[in-house]
């Protein structure tokens, strides 16, 4: 669970080649030199509770111009800054502390996992492994119900603009009145499709229940064993 952070962001960026390195790695900051310069995201791991200096400009976006381009001093380099650069920075360290300079210059997000979170995630896979055809239909149907409630959303944001934009007698606008009728069969049949995906999700849910004793056993487990090093230091 502690690498979900890592997971989800290489998921997110997998499509823009993104560089994953390491503060250890003798060579971290010519590869983020090129990421800046080309405007690659980058995900730095296993981050401690310090952070390295030569990152200060990009954390504080001390970006000038220089020759008609954005420029930013990494180390003794000047580097050309591309606008689409990003960066990650994630640490295994069960409770971070970061001195407040460090805090106010990044966004702080906390993926710790809580004993009802892991029980759904490890819910899922269990699911996922011994009934994947539920648990497909399952992420179908959640993507298909967002997908709907989406739509009449968007329908009632245009209907609202159209009365809003609508100049004399609106009983006489013809195109209003058509997109009204229109959409009252569109939102008519979301309504009959929803009803139908929402029993046919409480079906699935039922079923996917009969196993919750072994996601409640995983995470019971897992906590047990992260709470050892409250005990020992070893346990770490």
């Amino acid at each position: 669970p502690q690498g979900q952070a890592n997971k989800w962001i290489r998921n997110m960026e997998k499509d823009h080649n993104l560089g994953v390195y390491k503060l250890s790695q003798s060579d971290f900051v010519r590869n983020v030199e090129a990421c800046v310069q080309y405007g690659r995201p980058v995900l730095l791991e296993n981050v401690g509770e310090t952070i390295d200096s030569i990152l200060e400009p990009l954390l504080t976006k001390s970006i000038y111009k220089s020759g008609g381009s954005n420029c930013v001093n990494i180390g003794d380099s000047v580097v050309e800054y591309h606008d689409d650069f990003k960066l990650y920075l994630t640490t295994k360290l069960p409770s971070p502390h970061y001195a407040p300079e460090v805090s106010t210059k990044v966004v702080l997000v906390n993926f710790t996992i809580t004993p009802v979170g892991l029980q759904d995630q490890l819910l899922g896979i269990t699911v996922e492994v011994e009934r994947n055809d539920l648990e497909q239909e399952r992420q179908r149907l959640v993507i298909q119900n967002a997908g709907f409630k989406k739509q009449l959303a968007e329908i009632e944001d245009k209907i609202l603009k159209m009365l809003s934009e609508a100049g004399g007698d609106i009983l006489e606008d013809e195109e209003l009145i058509n997109t009204l009728s229109a959409s009252k069969v569109t939102s008519n049949e979301i309504g009959v499709a929803l009803e139908a995906a929402e029993k046919t999700e409480a079906t699935i849910n039922d079923t996917r229940m009969r196993y919750t004793p072994y996601p409640e056993r995983g995470s019971l487990l897992f906590f047990c064993i992260a709470d050892l090093r409250n005990i020992e230091p070893m346990y770490q």
